[in-house]
């Protein structure tokens, strides 16, 4: 299939109005939101609205419709936390390096998301309607582009998110002392940051941008969003395989957690918990002593 945006979607849509199954179709995510960065490599997030998933699941020909399949990931079937409809998602990649995401949803799931007192984060952000043969997308809600902006955070939150950080720093040292490369990468490198560092750093460009402006998925966005002094934080935590490197990455990623946890908490007016900080912290420096 031709890379072009316009010949991507007219595929999909002329696909979708030949399957008596499918009854509507929406364009989700990036491609649907006026005005996003855009480029060659931007992949569609489609949702196809269906009497029923199961057919989509256990034959997966249809994939074969849009290209020659490189490699595809599929999710189970499961039911949405929300509704408890089932539904199911998948991701494939073609070899002419178009990227569909695909959201199966059964009409009863989405009737009740179009009911709901507000839409879904996914569909909040940004969303088109490519196809509908019922009129079922007629009540939704417009879209306010606000999904995935930060939220201000309340206290109980905060201090949860700096408690639940502190209690990665003993593991990763007890793995980096005995020479344990992986699992220390593993809560370093995706628990401390990416869990916890990762949503401190999006709670300071909302206070920075008023609670206004999203930051992407998996954080994306934040190196557009930060100053480049920080950003140089960021980078500089991370380490390569040395275990004497991976200390340093470690305290680096403290040092960096609590300068952003303390700004951040004095704009909202929390405090910040140094005795927890230093007392985990002198701790680490402990084991990383022990002969």
């Amino acid at each position: 299939m031709s890379g072009n945006r316009d010949d991507v979607i007219n595929t999909l849509i002329k696909w979708a109005e030949q399957k008596n199954s499918i009854r509507a179709m929406l364009l989700t995510s990036t491609r649907a939101v006026p005005g996003a960065a855009v480029d060659v490599l931007s992949d569609y997030d489609v949702v196809l609205v269906v009497e029923d998933i199961h057919p989509f699941y256990e034959d997966r020909g249809w994939l074969h419709d849009f290209g020659n399949v490189l490699v595809a990931y599929w999710d189970p079937i499961y039911p949405d936390p929300d509704f408890g409809f089932e539904k199911f998602g998948n991701v494939t990649e073609y070899g002419d390096k178009l990227k569909i995401d695909f959201t199966l949803l059964p009409v009863e799931l989405f009737q009740r998301m179009v009911q709901a007192p507000q839409l879904p984060a996914e569909y909040d952000a940004g969303y088109r309607i490519l196809l509908d043969k019922d009129n079922v997308t007629t009540a939704m809600k417009p879209p306010t582009y606000r999904g995935y902006i930060p939220l201000r955070p309340t206290n109980d939150i905060y201090q949860k998110l700096i408690n639940d950080f502190f209690s990665d720093v003993p593991y990763v040292a007890k793995c980096l002392w005995r020479d344990e490369l992986l699992p220390a990468k593993w809560c370093l490198d995706y628990d401390m940051k990416h869990v916890h560092l990762r949503p401190m750093l999006e709670w300071k460009v909302g206070l920075d941008t008023d609670w206004s402006v999203a930051v992407g998925s998996l954080g994306k966005g934040l190196k557009k969003r930060l100053s480049s002094e920080v950003w140089s934080q960021v980078e500089n935590t991370y380490a390569g395989a040395d275990i004497i490197e991976n200390w340093t990455a470690l305290y680096r990623t403290i040092d960096l957690f609590r300068q952003i946890a303390v700004e951040v908490g004095q704009r909202l007016g929390y405090t910040y918990p140094y005795e927890l900080d230093q007392r985990v912290t002198d701790y680490a420096k402990q084991i990383q002593r022990w002969k």
